[in-house]
């Protein structure tokens, strides 16, 4: 991709080393209350020495752990005072600033009064108005508070667990999830989520799919589109796409994980299935291609 020296978006919000802060909720004040008194008691302090002890023995930070106890990551208990990120993270952080700033021109373009979502990138742990969640979660986008989260080491995983390389695969990554906050502003969102509760898990799970793959076909449109505009694709950019979408199959991940697969438990499609809707949206580049939904071959 020739991405390097282009704009880059000003909706990042980078809060790499710092652990699960940023928002998410705490505990009651009153249970503090209880538990400092607790730890302040006779037995408390025994408590306190060991953790300590603990800490001098391991290198541990005895902070982090009273921090989870008392308020799930709040502020100066999960921050990483040694973090120094490397310049292959930079180089990634600038990279998906760049594409953020892509998606944003595409879709103002494409979508009247769009709203442009905000990407935080996280290192470990991160809160979002959806809950907390790890980097083993892998990239999300959460609707309540309009951001797409990514931790960036996922970039490595893709690469090395996954045997999915190259930045265009990246780009999709960051492309699909982008995907959704146009599932959420047109309302699709809310309506899939709807019917949670009220309809079978494997029911839902149908629903569910439809909307990765059309996540899909979202991330194949912007790419349509930006190729005609900015000419950032070169030749091998496509198949790093179809082949990060082929390796982040339900099949294919079940498979490798635990020997076979589940239909009825797939929540994002199937590796054919990822790659026949990208390829739709870039092929087509037409909106109106896209309802999933209603489709009745996936």
């Amino acid at each position: 991709m020739k991405w390097q020296g282009r704009r880059k978006s000003n909706n990042v919000e980078d809060r790499r080393g710092q652990g699960g802060n940023g928002g998410g909720g705490g505990m009651n004040p009153l249970l503090i209350g209880t538990l400092l008194k607790f730890l302040f008691s006779k037995t408390g302090l025994v408590i306190v020495g060991i953790l300590l002890a603990f800490s001098f023995l391991t290198g541990t930070n005895p902070l982090s752990f009273l921090g989870n106890i008392l308020g799930g990551g709040g502020q100066g208990f999960t921050t990483e005072a040694n973090y120094t990120p490397t310049a292959e993270e930079d180089r990634l952080a600038e990279f998906s600033s760049v594409i953020l700033a892509d998606t944003e021109l595409i879709w103002s373009q494409l979508i009247e009064n769009y709203r442009e979502p905000t990407l935080v990138l996280f290192t470990g742990a991160v809160s979002s108005a959806c809950g907390n969640a790890s980097a083993a979660t892998g990239p999300f986008y959460c609707p309540a508070d309009e951001k797409l989260y990514i931790d960036l080491s996922f970039f490595e995983e893709m690469e090395q667990r996954l045997n999915a390389p190259g930045d265009f695969a990246q780009a999709y990554v960051i492309a699909h999830e982008v995907g959704h906050h146009i599932q959420n502003i047109m309302g699709i969102t809310d309506e899939v989520q709807s019917l949670r509760g009220q309809i079978s898990d494997t029911e839902y799970n149908q629903y569910s799919v439809r909307l990765e793959l059309q996540a899909d076909f979202l991330a194949g449109v912007w790419a349509h589109h930006s190729q005609k505009i900015s000419g950032m694709m070169e030749q091998g950019d496509l198949e790093e796409a179809l082949n990060a979408a082929n390796a982040i199959g339900d099949d294919r991940l079940q498979k490798q994980a635990t020997g076979r697969v589940v239909p009825d438990s797939f929540t994002h499609g199937t590796s054919a299935q990822r790659m026949r809707w990208f390829k739709k949206g870039f092929d087509s580049g037409d909106l109106s291609q896209g309802d999933t939904f209603s489709a009745e071959r996936l």
